[in-house]
């Protein structure tokens, strides 16, 4: 066999993770005549998540890395679960992420007359049979890991007997749940998947792309490896919880006798915080515990891009947590930092008083708006400066300011000087407090003309800086503050008694008015009707820093009249914890 050489680009880059060395040795010695055909296989029977994610990205990035191709397919085999709704927002998400599979969609429905005519291959090897136990009775016959199952009274139906069962099965002739379709394969095995499996089952309901075509169904297991063979995919990419069913997928590529697909486990993406059961995610949808699946504290990939995540953050996540051989959970602290990354570098920068204190600087003219001149973004200088009015009375963030500040406190207090961030220093003379609540109400201070930022005098150095809105200028925009979903990092690990909904954060979501600058007016509004908006023309459109405080970005519930940011993520410095957690996985 020639060995094939792989392209020059692939040479000295970073060290290859377990797939890649799989991949890169069948291409050296010609397997599948050193094509590379992944396919990313959703079940169209929830909304994608996270984990999702991480095998879009590695799917379709190892497409691309080798020249070869990837489709994106449903499994779509179970019409009691499924909705074009799923299959419309998967699409959609997959696009998002920024992959393609260009012509190459496909559903397992497609396969369904080929896969009747696989299943006849069976019968009439002898084996597969048409079973008449009830569900009940199959779990009781099963037997357990350590305890050998008993074999089914109708499994020594003949050939003939079976085939006509099999067709008037698909005829309609029989109820649901009354007779299903099984592999004859070994009672006794240790792997309990190879227990003669069921691999049809009776369902009389309407299929979202096939109607009232089929009563009968194949069962994934079936459907799956077959999918794969049928496109003549060369590496089937599944997660580790699939490991067992893969001598069961061996066992029908074998007996039909068709194109053997290379199937490679890696573990599945598990974050701290969340949980990543569509089960659960659907529960929690369904009884209201969040608004709807693109709840910006879900997990799923919606979620995460109405909350303000980039697609290109994604995908650094996805890149940095690389492909491990056992399941591990992967600190929410790690996406945290990937998401303030991206955003920091590309991200505009914006002043937003979140809890507002007013201040009133006594010695600046009444009448006077100046206007300061603040940079955008001080990472990236092609996108400019912007204008801010300045005037005598402003607001500042309440926790800016203390009346008996501690040791290192450098923000605002009697008699102490502060800069307020591209305009002047300003000193506080006095408060004014509300005679019942002895809440501050105003701040009065004094400022130095002298120390305008940018100005050759302005060379003063005092130790702290605040961000401020003008008061007359201001806008009031609607912040929506999410928090982690859950408060136990792990919330699968459930104590006695309790439930993993025990854990839920009830202060997950908090909701405030901030009064931020006029700027803000130019910000994108998302049009619902258009689910691109606001997301595909630059990554980061509707997406500020909003100084001092975190990152934002526009809701699609944001009007013209009525402005609705949510925050993306907290504000941190390089210090932080994910940047400790990214260094743990800088191997892979």
């Amino acid at each position: 066999m020639v060995e094939q050489t792989l392209p020059e680009e692939e040479k000295n880059t970073r060290s290859l993770n377990f797939i890649e060395e799989i991949i890169e040795q069948d291409i050296r010695t010609g397997v599948n005549e050193s094509r590379v055909h992944t396919r990313f296989p959703p079940e169209p029977n929830g909304y994608l998540h996270i984990g999702h994610a991480k095998s879009i990205c590695l799917n379709f990035g190892l497409g691309k890395k080798y020249n070869g191709k990837t489709n994106l397919r449903f499994d779509d085999t179970n019409p009691v679960k499924e909705d074009v709704e799923y299959v419309d927002s998967i699409m959609e998400d997959v696009k998002w992420l920024g992959f393609d599979w260009e012509d190459r969609l496909f559903y397992a429905s497609d396969y369904f007359e080929q896969l009747f005519e696989y299943a006849l291959i069976l019968i009439r090897k002898g084996s597969a049979y048409v079973c008449d136990m009830t569900a009940e009775e199959m779990s009781e016959t099963r037997g357990t890991p350590t305890r050998p199952g008993k074999e089914s009274i109708f499994r020594n139906r003949s050939v003939e007997e079976n085939t006509d069962l099999f067709h008037r099965m698909r005829a309609g002739e029989f109820e649901d749940g009354s007779r299903v379709l099984r592999a004859k394969i070994d009672m006794a095995s240790p792997n309990m998947h190879m227990r003669d499996p069921v691999l049809y089952r009776i369902l009389h309901a309407h299929h979202h792309r096939t109607g009232n075509q089929w009563c009968i169904y194949p069962m994934y297991d079936f459907a799956h490896g077959q999918s794969d063979s049928i496109e003549r995919i060369t590496h089937s990419i599944c997660t580790l919880e699939f490991e067992v069913h893969r001598p069961l997928y061996d066992w029908f590529i074998h007996e039909i006798g068709i194109y053997a697909p290379r199937q490679i486990e890696f573990a599945r993406l598990n974050v701290t915080y969340t949980v990543m059961s569509k089960r659960k995610l659907l529960e929690l949808v369904r009884e209201g515990y969040v608004n709807g699946w693109d709840d910006p504290r879900m997990p799923t990939i919606c979620g995460l891009r109405r909350r303000g995540f980039t697609p290109e953050s994604i995908r650094n996540f996805a890149d940095i947590i690389g492909v491990a051989k056992r399941d591990n959970v992967i600190d929410v602290s790690l996406l945290e930092y990937c998401i303030r990354e991206d955003l920091n570098k590309r991200a505009n920068r914006l002043m937003a008083v979140l809890n507002p204190v007013k201040v009133i600087i006594d010695n600046y003219p009444d009448d006077l708006v100046e206007e300061m001149e603040a940079v955008n973004n001080p990472e990236d200088e092609s996108k400019g400066k912007r204008k801010m009015p300045f005037s005598k009375t402003l607001f500042i963030e309440r926790e800016d300011f203390m009346e008996d500040p501690p040791n290192k406190f450098f923000r605002l207090a009697p008699g102490r000087e502060v800069r307020l961030k591209a305009a002047y220093i300003i000193r506080c003379e006095s408060v004014v407090k509300d005679p019942e609540t002895g809440e501050i109400t105003e701040i009065h201070c004094t400022y130095d003309p002298q120390t305008k930022s940018g100005m050759p005098e302005s060379n003063r150095k005092v130790k702290g800086t605040l961000h401020w809105v003008s008061e007359k200028q201001a806008v009031k925009a609607e912040i929506r503050l999410y928090d982690r979903l859950f408060t136990k990092e792990n919330p699968d690990d459930i104590e006695e008694g309790k439930t993993y909904k025990d854990y839920l954060n009830a202060d997950s979501l908090k909701i405030i008015t901030a009064l931020i600058e006029p700027a803000v007016s130019g910000s994108a509004v998302l049009d619902p009707a258009d689910k691109s908006a606001g997301y595909e023309k630059d990554g980061v459109s509707g997406k500020y820093q909003f100084e001092r405080t975190g990152y934002f970005s526009v809701d699609k519930d944001s009007t013209p009249q009525h402005l609705v940011f949510n925050r993306v993520v907290r504000l941190k410095d390089s210090s932080s914890k994910g940047e400790k957690v990214k260094e743990n996985f800088t191997f892979l």
